[in-house]
């Protein structure tokens, strides 16, 4: 398996990995999961970082996994939201998001970012350094959002004084 950064050639095949990932997930009245939109739309937006738009291939080369970490910010301080990370249906438990996830932390602390936020399963971010936003201060700025699914990552950058509400960028709200 391979990490690197998503190209413009990636896109396609970046979108089938979240068709299969989130399938299962797909609202009603949706024909695809929320996630495909969300890609696309953060990738217009001012957001968006290349250099933190990562893909897992296999050994042949196909793209099976995504992450990317986008600008959010903790009141007026830029920090990193982190996802959506997919990795195709198929292929789940076999470690593509967890190396997914460690370049995608380790590439976020080399540019000196300092904390790296999620709304995702409890049970399994812990193991990359995730713990309660509360335990640090910082809450979503949407109440639905608080409680364990919200977590932070701290960087090598981070200082305690980085407390406040957490905002995702635009796209995250309007999907």
């Amino acid at each position: 398996m391979l990490i690197r950064n998503e190209t413009p050639e990636d896109h396609a095949a970046v979108a089938g990995v979240h068709r299969s990932a989130f399938a299962p997930m797909t609202p009603p009245g949706r024909t695809e999961p929320v996630e495909v939109a969300l890609i696309a739309a953060l990738r217009r937006s001012g957001a968006w970082i290349d250099e933190l738009s990562f893909v897992a291939e296999d050994d042949d080369g196909a793209v099976i996994g995504h992450v990317c970490l986008t600008r959010a910010t903790v009141g007026e301080v830029p920090v990193l939201a982190l996802g959506p990370l997919g990795v195709r249906s198929d292929l789940h438990a076999r470690g593509a998001g967890s190396a997914l996830m460690l370049a995608s932390l380790g590439a976020a602390d080399a540019l000196g970012e300092r904390l790296v936020a999620l709304l995702g399963h409890s049970g399994y971010y812990p193991r990359f350094g995730f713990v309660p936003g509360a335990d640090l201060g910082v809450t979503p700025d949407v109440a639905e959002w608080s409680g364990d699914s919200f977590m932070v990552c701290t960087l090598g950058a981070y200082t305690p004084d980085l407390r406040g509400e957490f905002h995702y960028a635009r796209p995250f709200y309007e999907l």
